[in-house]
C-alpha cells in the first residue's frame, strides 16, 4: 500500500515559537478582534518570518504563494498587506518584552555589558549619500533613534534594551535599564558614557556591581563613593565591554534601517528583530551544544 506524503516541516524555529506561546498561555484567539481566521500562533510567526525576509510588505506577500510557509503553518487563506500591518499593531511593546523574558528566563549571566548605539530610522541609499557629498551638496539631516542594549558577554543574549526616537544620554536608557533588572551578583560593564554615580547606586541597591572608567577631569579622584572604589578597585575582566560592540554590529547588520514612520511602531518593529536575533541565537547554542555532546559520546564509545 502506497504511503501519503504530508508537507510537514518540522523548524527548529517553529518549535521554539510553538514552545515560548504555550509557556505564555496564550490564548489562541483573541476576542473582539474580528473573524477567528487566524490564530496567535500564525500571526507571530508570519510576523516574524516577514522581519526575517527583509523584504517590503508587499513583496513578502506575493512570494509568500509561492512558499510552503502557509501549509506548514495551516493557514486558512493567506493574509492581506493590510492584515499583516494590522498585526504588526495587536502586539504592542509590553507584550513581545513579555515574550522576551520568558524565552530568557532560565538564563543567569555573571558578566554583562551595556552600550548605546543609533538606527536610521528612515530607509536611504548609502550610495547616492555619498554621491551628493562628492558633488557639494550640504547633507540633509536624517533622523535616526537611541537604542540601549543590555547584553550576556559569555553567551551574546540581549537580556534587555531601551529605544528613543530622539538622540537622548546614555545614562537616561541605561537608568532604565537597571531599574528593571531582576537579576543578582551580576558584574556591569559600560563605557566612559555610562559614568554617573546614580548608576552606581541603582546596581548596588539591587545586588549587583557595575563599572564605567572615569571621565577625563582635573581631578586625581573622581567625587562620589561608588565612583572613587570604581576608580580605586577596577574589575579584571573589563575588557569584556567590547563584546557589546561585536553584539550591536550582528544586530544592525540585520537591521539595516527601521521601516515604521510613527514613534510606536519603531520600538515595536526593533523589539521583534531583538527578539529574532534571540532566537537565532538560541537555536545556533542548541546545535552546538548538541554537537559537542555527540562528539564527546563518539570518543566514550
Amino acid at each position: 500500500m502506497q504511503k501519503e506524503l504530508y508537507y510537514q516541516y518540522e523548524s527548529k524555529l517553529q518549535k521554539q515559537v510553538i514552545k515560548l506561546c504555550h509557556s505564555l498561555e496564550l490564548r489562541l484567539h483573541f476576542n473582539r478582534k474580528g473573524p477567528k481566521i487566524f490564530t496567535n500562533y500564525q500571526r507571530i510567526m508570519i510576523i516574524i518570518l516577514y522581519l526575517r525576509s527583509k523584504k517590503s510588505l508587499i513583496n513578502f506577500v506575493k512570494e509568500l504563494h509561492e512558499t510552503r510557509w502557509p501549509i506548514w503553518l495551516g493557514l486558512r487563506e493567506i493574509p492581506k498587506k493590510s492584515t499583516i500591518n494590522d498585526w504588526m499593531r495587536l502586539f504592542d511593546l509590553r507584550f513581545i518584552r513579555k515574550f522576551l523574558n520568558h524565552l530568557l528566563v532560565d538564563e543567569k549571566p555573571s558578566v554583562m555589558a551595556i552600550d548605546a548605539t543609533g538606527i536610521d530610522s528612515w530607509k536611504r541609499s548609502r550610495h547616492y549619500e555619498r554621491r551628493i557629498k562628492q558633488c557639494g551638496f550640504r547633507e540633509k539631516y536624517m533622523p535616526y533613534v537611541k537604542a540601549d542594549v543590555l547584553v550576556d558577554t559569555k553567551t551574546k543574549i540581549i537580556h534587555d534594551f531601551t529605544i528613543r526616537v530622539k538622540p537622548r544620554h546614555d545614562t537616561l536608557g541605561a537608568r532604565t535599564i537597571f531599574k528593571r533588572l531582576k537579576l543578582k551578583n551580576v558584574l556591569v560593564l559600560g563605557d566612559k558614557g555610562y559614568d554617573s554615580e546614580e548608576l552606581y547606586q541603582i546596581l548596588y541597591e539591587k545586588g549587583n556591581k557595575f563599572y564605567a572608567p572615569i571621565r577625563k577631569s582635573s581631578r586625581n579622584r573622581p567625587n562620589g563613593r561608588f565612583r572613587k572604589k570604581a576608580f580605586d578597585n577596577p574589575p579584571y575582566n573589563k575588557g569584556m565591554r567590547s563584546i557589546v560592540e561585536s553584539v550591536i554590529g550582528s544586530l544592525k547588520s540585520q537591521l539595516n534601517s527601521l521601516r515604521s514612520k510613527l514613534p510606536f511602531t519603531k520600538k515595536r518593529e526593533f523589539a521583534w528583530k531583538v527578539l529574532i536575533y534571540n532566537l537565532n541565537l538560541f537555536l545556533q547554542l542548541v546545535f552546538e551544544l548538541l554537537r559537542f555532546i555527540n562528539f564527546y559520546l563518539y570518543d566514550l564509545i
